[in-house]
Parts: C-alpha cells; sequence; structure tokens
C-alpha cells in the first residue's frame, strides 16, 4: 500500500442540474496530485465525509494514494460488511446465473443473514430486512437500475452501516449461529434437506470469494462438522404417485373443469404419458412434434392413433419477472442437465397422441408454431394451470384421497409416468434417457414408488409362510 502526506482537500461542490434543483454534493481532494472524488446526495453526508478527511490530515495521518483515503480509513473499508460483501457476491454470479439460480442464491444469502445483524432489532425489522432483500438488495439489476422506494433504501443503507464484518463469520459463536440458520427455519423447525444443502452450498461459495478478496484468510466453514446437518432423502413420496386408473380420473376430471380444463387436459396429459416436466411441457412447439395422424378404422368405426415421438429441445421454469433478463415470468433454458441445443426424445403413447390431436384441431397452433396457449395467447399462466389442477384434484378425488399427497402437485404425474415404465419392465438405462435422468439418480429417486411391486412383495412372503394364494 503505498502512502503519501501530500494531500489537498477542496470544498464541497454543490451540483445543480439545468433547472436549478441540487442534485448532489461533491467532495473533492488531492492526493500525490491524484484528483478523487465523492458525491453524496445529502450535504450532511458530504460535511461528515470531508471532516474526516481534514481531520486524518491535520494529524498527520497517511494517505493511501491508490484509494485516496486515509490509512486508517483503507484498511478499515477492506473490512466489509456482511451485506456490502454479499451485494458485491451477487453482482459478480449474477451475469451467469439462470434465473432460478439467482432466486436460490438470495433465498439462501437471506436465511443466514439475521446471523450478521446486531442484537436486540425487533422482528418487525428483521421482517423488513429480510423484505428488502429479497425485493431490492439481493437482485443485481433492480439494486443498479431500478428505482428503490425511499423506505426501503432506508432499510438497505442500515444494513451496509450494521451489519457485522465479514471476519466475523471465522468466530465460533457465528459459525453455531450459522449453523442453525443453514438448517432450521425461524420458527425452530428444520428445512427440507435440500434447502439446507443449497443453503449451505451457497453461504460456502460466498465465503470462498470473501478469501478470494483478502477480506478473510480462509473459509471457516472447512473445519466444522455440521452435525446438525439434515441428510437428504431424494426418493418420491409413493402415496402422492397416481396409479394408472387414479390418473385417467384425474385428467378426465380436468376436460370437464371450467373453464380452462378442455384447454389444458393434453398440457397435463404430455406428464403423466412423457414425462415431461411443466416447464419443459409449457414450451412444446409445432416443431417437437413426430405423431401420427389418426386412420379412420372403417370396421370399429373409429379413429386409431399410434405411437409418436415428441423431441425436446428447450425449456421455461417459471421463477418470477424480477430474477429473469428479459422481465417475464418464465426463463428460457435449455433442458435440465444438458448442455444449450442437447436435445431429448421421449416416446408419445397411443392414447397421449390422441389427446395432442385433439388439442390441435380445438385450438391449432399459435403463431409462433406455440402447443399450448393461455386464453389471450402466450405461456399458459403458472396460476392457470396451478387452479385447474387444484379443482380437477377436488372433483375427481373424494374427501378423504384429499387430505392425502396424493397427487398434490401436477408434477406427480411425471413421478406417475417414470414409476409406471419402471413397472412395466423398460429397462431402467432406456428410462433413464427418456426421463432426462442419469441411471443413478433415477433408481434412487424411484425405486420406492413403483407402482404394484408391494403387492407382488406380500404375495411372495405369504407363500414363503406357507399360505396358499
Amino acid at each position: 500500500m503505498a502512502k503519501t502526506y501530500k494531500v489537498r482537500i477542496w470544498k464541497i461542490e454543490v451540483r445543480k442540474n439545468a433547472r436549478g434543483k441540487v442534485t448532489s454534493y461533491r467532495v473533492r481532494w488531492e492526493v500525490a496530485g491524484e484528483d478523487f472524488r465523492e458525491s453524496f446526495k445529502r450535504d450532511a453526508q458530504a460535511d461528515s465525509f470531508r471532516s474526516d478527511l481534514l481531520s486524518a490530515q491535520r494529524s498527520g495521518e497517511a494517505f493511501d494514494t491508490t484509494t485516496g483515503l486515509p490509512i486508517s480509513r483503507a484498511r478499515k473499508d477492506t473490512d466489509a460488511s456482511w451485506y456490502d460483501f454479499t451485494c458485491k457476491y451477487v453482482d459478480m454470479k449474477w451475469p451467469d446465473l439462470a434465473a432460478t439460480a439467482r432466486q436460490t442464491t438470495a433465498e439462501a444469502l437471506i436465511r443466514v443473514a439475521s446471523v450478521f445483524v446486531p442484537n436486540g432489532n425487533s422482528a418487525t425489522r428483521a421482517g423488513e430486512i429480510r423484505s428488502a432483500l429479497r425485493q431490492w438488495g439481493y437482485n443485481t439489476e433492480l439494486r443498479t437500475n431500478g428505482v428503490i422506494p425511499d423506505d426501503v433504501r432506508m432499510v438497505l443503507d442500515w444494513c451496509s452501516r450494521n451489519t457485522m464484518s465479514v471476519r466475523t463469520a471465522s468466530e465460533p459463536d457465528t459459525l453455531r449461529r450459522l449453523q442453525r440458520a443453514v438448517t432450521r427455519r425461524l420458527d425452530g423447525k428444520p428445512f427440507a434437506p435440500t434447502v439446507a444443502r443449497k443453503t449451505r452450498s451457497v453461504l460456502w461459495n460466498a465465503l470462498d470469494y470473501a478469501v478470494e478478496e483478502g477480506l478473510i484468510d480462509a473459509n471457516p466453514l472447512a473445519g466444522v462438522k455440521w452435525t446438525a446437518m439434515p441428510k437428504g432423502k431424494r426418493k418420491v413420496d409413493k402415496r402422492a404417485v397416481p396409479n394408472p386408473i387414479q390418473a385417467r380420473t384425474l385428467l378426465n376430471a380436468v376436460r370437464d373443469t371450467p373453464r380452462s380444463g378442455k384447454r389444458l387436459v393434453a398440457y397435463f396429459g404430455t406428464m403423466y404419458y412423457s414425462a415431461l416436466r411443466p416447464e419443459e411441457a409449457v414450451e412444446l412447439n409445432k416443431r417437437n412434434l413426430a405423431i401420427p395422424e389418426p386412420v379412420w378404422d372403417s370396421e370399429r368405426e373409429c379413429y386409431v392413433y399410434e405411437w409418436g415421438d415428441i423431441h425436446l429441445d428447450e425449456a421455461a421454469p417459471h421463477v418470477g419477472a424480477r430474477w429473469t433478463d428479459a422481465g417475464t415470468p418464465r426463463d428460457k433454458r435449455q433442458l435440465k442437465s444438458r448442455a444449450a441445443g442437447e436435445g431429448r426424445t421421449v416416446p408419445c403413447p397411443p392414447e397421449l397422441t390422441e389427446l395432442l390431436w385433439e388439442h390441435i384441431n380445438r385450438y391449432g397452433f399459435g403463431e409462433d408454431g406455440r402447443l399450448f396457449r393461455g386464453e389471450r395467447g402466450g405461456q399458459i399462466p403458472m396460476i392457470t394451470y396451478t387452479r385447474t389442477w387444484r379443482a380437477a384434484r377436488r372433483r375427481a378425488l373424494i374427501e378423504e384421497a384429499q387430505a392425502t399427497p396424493l397427487a398434490a402437485r401436477p408434477y406427480d404425474l411425471r413421478h406417475a409416468a417414470v414409476s409406471t415404465w419402471l413397472t412395466a419392465g423398460v429397462d431402467p438405462a432406456t428410462v433413464a434417457e427418456w426421463a432426462g435422468h442419469s441411471l443413478s439418480v433415477l433408481m434412487e429417486v424411484y425405486a420406492a414408488c413403483l407402482y404394484g411391486q408391494d403387492v407382488v412383495a406380500r404375495r411372495r412372503v405369504q407363500e414363503a409362510l406357507g399360505h396358499r394364494t
């Protein structure tokens, strides 16, 4: 750090716009012939900053030639507050993250933020801080280019001044509190294992970045044994997976559900018959379909539908307009766990072929070739298909079944499709390819929900005990 005593400090400059309104107050000073400037919204802030410079100069303190600040203040600036540091971390990650990953990063940092907030703050203040961080602080685009409300700006400024130093993350007490923040919610209940793992991963990566920036000497998490870390269970809850009869009953209930049921039955059908993820189904286009046209059977006096294929190439997960570059609720991306441009082909059984042709004949394709559209065109709003599914579930299931996890989410139709393929004896490697999984993930997630396996197993036990079947 090069230092000098050659310092000149000028009067505060009042800056005005064309209409004569004061826009800012600028402090200008010179260090070893190099000009430095700092602008402030309020004159009191500018006067305070200038007074600090004058005080350091009069006391004979050296100034840093790189930052232009007194040596004591330059060192202090390397001891960043947790809020300032995490904003810098988010800004560094933002351009390369998908919208869903941006949201995940923000939520993870919000969970641990309370550890670095001084004690004695009310629950109301804690809620204000979390809201300000979620809506503005940890959103690079809105924080840097948006118009932040005055009340939110005050909260974020408070965080910048008052959150504890990044260096406190290395203290034993802070590490214990971090472990609790990662594994438990504010009400003391444990987070889901996937949430805890993601939060710890983001925290670990952020502290690695703090090491790179020279704010701490080493990542303090490396030497901590996380005994309270919940063990993850990635297996699908088999109570949530509908059997073939239940799935078809639910699809028929969707068809009969006003007002969007007929428009959405094929959409849900792609999840059940071809195991599409919702973000894959919503992006289906005419170019993705390779389904044969129906053939009239004169003997049975009906149309016959055959097997086809669906060639997937894009997905659009719903994350919210605040997190996407395009400002749209969905972020158009490559398929999950695949490189950009890498597709996946899934079979389209005759029942789905029939549903798709029924939908095409009724609604056609959009101008851009889109298969599933909202009533006003464009992508199907998430709230529309969520409400329709809930209404259809109430229509299809008795009250006792509604109280269970059975088909609580449209995604459970995908689980039903994959488990049905496995139960039917399809080679697991083929199922993994169709579903867009690795083989190891497939067997880990779906091994417990194969429909009908419990019945077979119990029959074998009965036979081993000598009972007649």
